[in-house]
C-alpha cells in the first residue's frame, strides 16, 4: 500500500496529494481543481475521484477535510459549501465513489492534527487551541495529544456578533483594516477564548499565518501565541493522518 492521500475540500478549490507520514509533507506534487458550482455531494465526489486518479497510490486510504461539523462520518453543517451536504454520510458516499476506504474530518480539526503531529503543537502536553484564520475562523482543541473535535469556536457570539464575522482574515480584506486594526479585533477574540478555556498555547494557522510577523505581536493577550508551521499544507496532511489513525 502506498502513501495515504489527503484531500482538502474548500469553498473555492479542492486540493489533494499523497502524504509521507514520516516527514509530514507531500509525497508528490499537489493537484487542485476548482470546486464545482453548485458544490453538491455528487459533483464534488466526481472531482475527488478525478484527483485521486492522478496519483499512483491506487489502493491507499483517503482522508478528506470538510468545512462543517462531522460526526461519525456524517455532515451536520456546511460552511461555504452547498447545504445539500447536511445529513449526508460522507464516509459512505466517498468510499463508494472512490472505490477505497475514505474517512472525513472537519477541516480545522485536520489542521490541528497536522500541527500536533508535525508542527507548532508537537510535543506540547497542555491545552492547545489551533485557530485557522481565513474565510471564517476554524478551531481545533487539543489536550495531551488528543483532539476534541468539532469545537467551532469561530462561531462564538462576542459583543453581539458571530466572532468570525468580525475577526476572520476575509473581514480584514473586506473592510480594508490595517494590521493594527485587525489585531485589535483578534485581541478581543483571543481574550474570550482565554476566559473560556485557559489554554497554554494558541497556534494560528490559515493562509494569513505566513504573514504572522505583521500582526501576531500586536495581539495583546497573556497566553503564548505562535504561527502554525504547515500553513496551507495542514489540511491535506491532517486528513491523511486522520484516515490512518482514526481508531487511535
Amino acid at each position: 500500500m502506498g502513501n495515504p492521500i489527503g484531500i482538502d475540500f474548500g469553498g473555492s478549490g479542492i486540493k489533494a496529494a499523497p502524504v509521507d507520514l514520516v516527514m509530514g509533507d507531500f509525497a508528490a506534487k499537489r493537484e487542485k481543481i476548482k470546486t464545482p458550482v453548485p458544490s453538491t455531494p455528487e459533483a464534488v465526489a466526481e472531482v475527488m475521484a478525478e484527483l485521486v486518479a492522478r496519483f499512483d497510490e491506487t489502493d491507499s486510504p483517503v482522508g478528506v477535510t470538510v468545512p462543517g461539523v462531522i460526526r461519525h462520518g456524517e455532515a451536520f453543517s456546511a460552511a461555504n459549501i452547498d447545504a445539500s451536504w447536511i445529513g449526508v454520510d460522507v464516509d459512505a458516499l466517498l468510499t463508494e465513489r472512490l472505490g477505497r476506504e475514505v474517512h472525513v474530518v472537519n477541516d480545522a480539526d485536520a489542521a490541528g492534527v497536522a500541527e500536533l503531529r508535525y508542527g507548532a503543537a508537537k510535543g506540547h502536553e497542555g491545552v492547545v487551541i489551533v485557530t485557522t484564520l481565513g474565510t471564517g475562523i476554524g478551531s481545533a482543541l487539543l489536550y495531551r495529544g488528543l483532539l476534541v473535535p468539532n469545537t467551532e469556536l469561530g462561531h462564538l457570539e462576542i459583543d453581539g456578533h458571530d466572532a468570525e464575522k468580525r475577526a476572520a482574515s476575509s473581514i480584514k480584506e473586506l473592510e480594508g483594516l490595517s494590521w493594527k486594526e485587525w489585531a485589535e479585533r483578534l485581541t478581543v477574540y483571543y481574550r474570550t477564548l482565554e476566559k473560556l478555556f485557559s489554554p497554554d498555547l494558541f497556534v494560528v494557522g490559515g493562509g494569513v499565518s505566513k504573514d504572522s510577523e505583521h500582526f501576531l505581536h500586536l495581539v495583546d493577550i497573556a497566553t503564548e501565541i505562535i504561527p502554525a508551521k504547515l500553513h496551507n499544507r495542514a489540511g491535506i496532511v491532517g486528513a491523511a493522518v486522520f484516515t490512518t489513525e482514526k481508531d487511535d
